[in-house]
This record gives structure tokens, sequence and C-alpha cells, in this order.
């Protein structure tokens, strides 16, 4: 038995989200947390799950409300470390009207850059199930040579690799090299989600059948999961393809930890199933109740603080069948 179910290692930071207009006209932010795998590690605390997270935030006021954020939520916080140089880094997230979003990042550089092969217990990875993590912890040569130890000593402990690529094309010195640091991660994971938009920027195809194909004939992943919005999502596991359609919400609000809920349900799935031994029904339930958890965050604002629960995906999925 190991102590966490799901560590993860990666970006915390603080997402601005347009929330009203001043008395003065002007714009009005609201300061959620956020940082894909924490968002993921929320979720999975809501379903029941033992998480922790490695990463680094600044010795600021930011900073302090992001560790006692994730601290809320029952993630272990233990090698969540502060720099007193570099300030917690902060996004300003731009939604569009039909929910999907575009970012301003202030990252140049941003304390969750500076973790450092000191700061992390290592042990800590050798007693998690799965490991997760994302290709932003890989954006600069210190940070990355970190976050590819933690893999090594993961799959050293037996956990299963789980990687979502995550592309912010603004954090990147180039896109080539962002593409390079995603084959790294699709490379030495057993379990991948990726969306349609980065099959296309990593493939070159737009068609999502075809450009699975190619991650599968280059890398062999046994399990890999593809969101397409609107459109809902597929997973690929030994040959057989499933799909799943969404549930699209006249309540949207923006699509801000869509994708981080529902790698988190799939992660969930692997945990109480196991990655051998999948078969369609269980394949299409997974991403039924992924798209489904999915579909209701995109009706809240922010993401870490309000994961929806179990019993309210289940809810959801049951009214569509009546």
């Amino acid at each position: 038995m190991k102590k966490y179910d799901v560590a993860a290692l990666g970006e915390l930071l603080v997402d601005f989200t347009r929330n009203g207009t001043s008395g003065q006209g002007n714009p009005l932010f609201e300061a959620n947390p956020g940082g894909a795998p924490c968002n993921v590690l929320s979720m999975l605390q809501r379903l029941g799950k033992q998480t922790a997270f490695i990463g680094k935030v600044g010795e600021d006021s930011f900073g302090k409300m992001l560790r006692d954020a994730v601290a809320e939520q029952g993630i272990d916080i233990s090698n969540l470390v502060a720099d007193k140089d570099v300030p917690t880094t902060l996004a300003f997230v731009h939604t569009a009207f039909d929910g999907d979003r575009s970012f301003s990042f202030y990252r140049n550089p941003g304390a969750d850059m500076m973790l450092r092969k000191e700061d992390v217990d290592f042990s800590l990875l050798k007693d998690a199930r799965i490991f997760h993590f994302g290709s932003l912890s890989m954006t600069d040569e210190g940070i990355e040579s970190v976050t590819k130890m933690a893999v090594e000593a993961a799959k050293e402990g037996g956990a299963w690799i789980s990687f979502d690529p995550n592309l912010r094309p603004p954090l990147w010195k180039s896109l080539d090299r962002a593409k390079e640091k995603i084959a790294y991660g699709i490379s030495r994971c057993d379990i991948l989600k990726i969306s349609d938009d980065e099959i296309e920027f990593f493939t070159g195809t737009a068609d999502i059948d075809e450009g699975v194909a190619k991650i599968l004939g280059e890398y062999h992943t046994p399990l890999i999961c593809a969101t397409m919005g609107r459109l809902g999502s597929r997973s690929y596991y030994r040959g057989e393809r499933v799909e799943c359609e969404p549930f699209l919400s006249e309540d949207t609000i923006e699509t801000t930890g869509a994708g981080d809920t529902f790698m988190a349900c799939v992660l969930n799935a692997v945990l109480e199933q196991g990655l051998d031994g999948l078969d369609r029904q269980k394949l299409y339930e997974m991403l039924e109740f992924a798209n489904a958890a999915a579909s209701i965050i995109t009706t809240k604002k922010g993401a870490l603080r309000v994961m929806p629960r179990k019993e309210e995906i289940l809810r959801l999925i049951q009214e569509r069948k009546r």
C-alpha cells in the first residue's frame, strides 16, 4: 500500500478571471488559485483519493493564499516550498463569448520555475501510485531537470506516469522547443490526456484518429484520452477506440479547469480499475463521468476551490438518461 494515490509536480499560480466592471467602468478581476497539476489533485481529493503536490510559490501574499487554498482541499503540501526572491506566478485569463480562453502570464521568471533538486523529497514520489506532470514544468532548464528526475524516481517506485501537455504557447521561447518537451512527456507516460488543438500542434494533422495513430505508432502509449471540446472525448486503448458525447450546458461561463477536471476523472478510473483489462464499457463510463465533471466546472468561476463532487456528477449523468 502506498501513501498517495497521485503525486503531481508543476506550476501553482493565481488565475485572475474577469468578474464584472467597477463603478468607474474598469474591469474587475478575481484572484483564483490555479495551475493544472493542483487542479487535477483537487478533483481527485473530491473523489476520495489521497494526493500530494510538489512545487514552489513566492514568499509573498499570493504564495500564502495559494498554500492555504491547496491545503484546504486536503492535498499534502509538505513539499510545497517558498522562494524569497522570485514572486508567485500570475496569469490573467481572457474569456471569449463561447467560454474559450487566452492567457497573459507574469512569469519571467515566476516562483514555480525556480524549483530545484534540493527542494524535492524524492521519496514522496516513490510512495505514489501515479505521478502526474505537464509540459509547463519544462519551459526552463532548471525546472526541466527536476521534472525529469521526478519522472525517473516515480518510475523506479513503480508508479504509473500521467502526462498532460497543457500547451501554453506564450510561455515557450520557441514552439519547436515546446514540441520537443511534449515528445519527452509522451515518451515517458502510461496515461496521456491531449486536446484536439495539441494533437494538431504535435502531429501536424487536425484529424484526431490520424494524429493519435501517429502518437501510438511512435510511443505506444497504453492509454490515450483525446478531448475535443464541444465534440466530447475519445479514448484509445489496446486497439479499442471509444467515443463519448459531451454534456453541453447553457450555463457555461468559461472553460478554465475543464481539461484538468477531465484528467482527474481519468486517473480516478485507472486507480479504481487498473490500467490492465479495461474494456469498451469501462472506457465509455470513464469518459462519460469525465465529460460530465468537465461540463460542471465550466459553469463555475475558477477551478481548484470549486471542483464538482461525485454525487453532482452522477446526478448529471442520470438526468441525461431520463
